[in-house]
């Protein structure tokens, strides 16, 4: 437990941060989730929307340090070789 008001006040600070910070890490993985979804049901179209949503929120993610800079471009290259596996199928 804190015991000094600055401490108190980094305390709360903390945990708006960490709810905060959850929710954008949620937020980006649902929609890599909805994005693969989408492939695995060959819906071209709707993994297209998906894949603009995720790869926007990915890259937002680094931008507020969520994640480093290779991760980010790993998950969308997944991401994309999965969709263009879908798109020369179909």
């Amino acid at each position: 437990m804190p015991n000094t008001p600055s401490a108190k006040a980094e305390l709360k600070k903390d945990q708006k941060r960490r709810e905060r910070n959850r929710g954008r890490r949620s937020a980006m993985r649902t929609w890599i989730k909805k994005t693969m979804v989408a492939i695995e049901e060959q819906n071209v179209e709707e993994a297209e929307k998906h894949f603009l949503l995720a790869t926007k929120l990915i890259d937002k993610n680094v931008k507020w340090s969520q994640l480093h800079q290779n991760t980010a471009s790993r998950k969308k290259a997944h991401l994309a070789r999965a969709l263009n596996a879908l798109k020369t199928s179909a």
